[in-house]
């Protein structure tokens, strides 16, 4: 553990002030503010405040969202896995399971940091007109209880506001985001173990755009279905789809025929153990080239 620990540590050195790092978490707090712009309208248009935890809840609770925030991990993540000329004074040292293991570490901590920045950042932008307790506002009742949410394309629902508490809809918001960007930042991982180094950009640009396709209303132009027959595609679609996964109104709330939250964990937690043992496999094989030194 304490070799492992000390690659992580290694990986991290630079973190924070490199230019990669900086320009991710800068814009990603600038899709924030203009994701996040629908719900200025709303607060404005109301003249009522906030829970705290809503503008996060509502910013990303739709599939382009998720999708867009986390499409800037693929380019954090494209020096994957993390090679310098100090790399071969940690291999002569561990095996690269070990070294494995801290590349995987790794991925975990920066994608759990960024996805906190990105909570933190919804919540600053919405401070002013929001108030910390646990309960739903009135906000959240009149675009719940009424069709302005749809027609403001803000995902407030009665049955997300029967089933939870604002706080603890935040902490699976951020569990399924969480999820979905840590499958991206280990499919770059893998791609860049498998010989050329060249493919973790690709396979996670075209794992984004399996989800990007598989909306139910692209679907359903495509197959001529009407609004009333989207329900069968968007059962479907709740499964096979790991970005529909990452999304909490894709859930069943107890009258939906769509995975729940636990069920999406589940769903998460297989495909990184099929990417994990996929690495473990391609790490075997991986070629290590150092030209110099630094």
């Amino acid at each position: 553990m304490r070799q492992i620990r000390a690659a992580v540590r290694f990986n991290f050195l630079g973190f924070f002030r490199s230019s990669r790092t900086v320009i991710v978490f800068l814009l990603s707090a600038i899709v924030c503010y203009l994701l996040s712009g629908r719900v200025y309208e709303v607060v404005a248009h109301f003249g009522t405040p906030t829970q705290a935890a809503e503008p996060f809840i509502w910013t990303f609770g739709d599939t382009q969202a998720v999708l867009l925030v986390s499409l800037l991990l693929i380019f954090l993540f494209s020096d994957l896995p993390k090679l310098s000329s100090f790399t071969p004074f940690y291999l002569v040292r561990m095996t690269r399971r070990k070294w494995l293991v801290a590349q995987c570490v790794y991925v975990v901590l920066v994608t759990a940091l960024y996805v906190a920045f990105v909570l933190a950042v919804t919540i600053v932008l919405c401070m002013k007109n929001s108030f910390p307790g646990d309960l739903w506002s009135e906000t959240a009742a009149i675009l719940g209880y009424s069709k302005t949410g749809q027609e403001l394309h803000v995902p407030s629902t009665v049955k997300v506001m029967e089933s939870i508490r604002p706080y603890g809809c935040m902490m699976q918001v951020g569990v399924l985001m969480f999820g979905y960007s840590l499958t991206l930042g280990f499919l770059v991982l893998l791609g860049n173990l498998l010989p050329g180094r060249k493919y973790g950009m690709l396979l996670a640009l075209g794992y984004s755009l399996y989800g990007f396709l598989l909306e139910p209303e692209v679907i359903g132009k495509l197959l001529g279905y009407e609004e009333y027959q989207l329900y069968q595609i968007r059962s479907l679609v709740g499964w096979i789809s790991p970005l529909n996964n990452a999304v909490y109104g894709m859930h069943d709330f107890g009258y939906d025929n769509l995975p729940t939250v636990a069920q999406s964990i589940l769903i998460f937690t297989g495909i990184l153990a099929v990417q994990i043992a996929s690495s473990g496999r391609a790490a075997r094989r991986y070629n290590f080239t150092f030209l110099g030194t630094e």
